[in-house]
């Protein structure tokens, strides 16, 4: 699976990139840096390095941030999907120019956050047994945050993936 040193180096340093990422805007709600960097991550190394980074940094996770059942599923789900939707998109887009890719890159960072809070809006109420109305009552208490996370991760992508993209990219494995 993994071939080089090389390889296992730059999943580590962009796993150290995602959890102090997180860690630093933890505490503002729907402010984030992961979706830019994985995102970034995958389109450059393609689905299966960014799925063993995207293991790794959910498994990391949730060792520094809390072993909660629910949110080790939801992380190994959603970022897994993350990762392989966006190294399939990458190479179809490659060749194409840089706004369209950035406009593809954009549009498909926001639809994933809906799915992030999509699928916690599923896992972590059928976890704790929620009823139907405390789960419609979690939904809706996420719609919020939902909003504040799309728009975070449409600026991000806009503001932050071509310097990033031109970082990943001086990486030759």
């Amino acid at each position: 699976m993994i071939k080089t040193s090389k390889e296992i180096a730059v999943i580590a340093l962009t796993v150290a990139l995602l959890i102090a990422g997180q860690f630093v805007l933890s505490g503002v709600k729907g402010v984030e840096v992961v979706t830019v960097i994985l995102l970034t991550f995958c389109y450059c190394f393609g689905a299966k390095m960014g799925m063993l980074t995207a293991t790794a940094y959910s498994l990391l996770r949730c060792f520094f941030f809390g072993f909660f059942i629910n949110v080790i599923i939801l992380y190994l789900v959603y970022y897994n999907l993350f990762a392989i939707v966006i190294g399939l998109i990458s190479g179809k887009i490659k060749d194409k120019g840089k706004t369209f890719r950035l406009a593809v890159l954009t549009v498909a960072a926001a639809v994933l956050t809906v799915c992030f809070s999509l699928i916690d809006s599923v896992i972590t109420p059928l976890y704790y047994g929620y009823s139907h109305d405390a789960a419609l009552l979690y939904f809706y208490a996420c719609l919020p945050v939902m909003g504040a996370q799309v728009l975070c991760a449409v600026i991000t992508v806009l503001a932050l993936f071509i310097p990033l993209e031109k970082v990943f990219g001086t990486v030759k494995l």
